[in-house]
């Protein structure tokens, strides 16, 4: 008998049992997607009932059919078409400027000492700032102009660029920068091949957040006297009291940003295929 056998028997003997290694497989795509379908469907089929009952009075919330209703309604007359265009749009340029201002100053701080000296300090203090607090003093600079509403996205999607962009700099492996510099490469050519691919997990993770916030600060930028988006229409549909309207906006703001993530999801996939995520290395699914 080899003394594997007698460690194993003496081992059951004294009532121990030999650790297994716990493995998962992978769920069909199709499984999955049903198991993240059952939440909203719950929620969607929690407010048919509560409208069926009485419990959701139509002044108080329409029901879904309604809200398909006005959908159709919205969409027949244009409405609809022309209001997403034009937020798409301000919610683009907004995240555009800002995602790359909030890149630039992170890359800036996050690799260079007198960036960080310089630049950091001013930065922090005014990201403590709620985005919310300059609306009266960018209408006073930009007046009632598309400007002040993409100026406002631009300033609340910098700020969780630049955190995510200055951190993942900051724990780029500074052996392998050193050793980069000594084959001759100039800095800004070790910041572009060696410190943006190493710090990509933080730039992604910045680029959702601030994708995330683009939405929500779109909703306040259109609160500034818009003519035309779909904060407009909210604001229509507030003063003649359509709960279905004033519904299918609040919809479209979640939808908005739940795409918002997913397309930082496919980034994340399509450039990150060695990411733990994405290789499905989960624990206890």
């Amino acid at each position: 008998m080899t003394v594997a056998a007698v460690t194993t028997e003496q081992a059951r003997a004294a009532g121990l049992v030999a650790p297994r290694a716990r493995t998962t497989a992978d769920r069909p795509r199709g499984v999955s997607l049903a198991l993240r379908t059952l939440g909203p469907l719950a929620l969607v089929a929690a407010w048919q009932l509560s409208s069926a009952t009485g419990v959701l009075t139509p002044d108080v919330l329409a029901s879904p059919g309604q809200v398909v209703q006005a959908v159709g309604e919205l969409w027949g007359n244009g409405q609809l078409a022309d209001a997403l265009s034009t937020s798409l749009t301000r919610a683009a340029l907004g995240l555009l400027f800002g995602a790359g201002v909030g890149l630039v100053l992170g890359v800036v701080t996050g690799f260079f000492r007198l960036g960080e000296e310089l630049l950091d300090s001013a930065v922090q203090v005014l990201r403590t700032v709620p985005f919310l607090a300059l609306v009266p003093l960018f209408m006073v600079w930009f007046g009632i102009t598309e400007t002040a509403k993409v100026a406002l996205i631009g300033v609340a999607t910098s700020f969780p660029m630049y955190v995510s962009t200055s951190g993942g700099v900051r724990n780029t492996d500074r052996k392998l920068v050193e050793a980069m510099r000594s084959f001759g490469l100039s800095r800004w050519a070790v910041v572009r091949e060696v410190v943006l691919p190493g710090a990509l997990p933080a730039l992604l993770s910045g680029l959702r957040l601030s994708m995330t916030l683009s939405v929500i600060a779109l909703i306040a930028a259109e609160e500034i006297n818009s003519t035309e988006g779909i904060g407009y229409l909210m604001a229509q549909a507030q003063n003649f009291s359509r709960t279905d309207v004033l519904a299918v906006c609040i919809l479209i703001y979640g939808l908005l940003g739940l795409a918002a993530d997913g397309a930082v999801r496919v980034l994340e996939r399509l450039l990150m295929p060695w990411h733990p995520v994405n290789g499905r290395a989960v624990v206890g699914r």
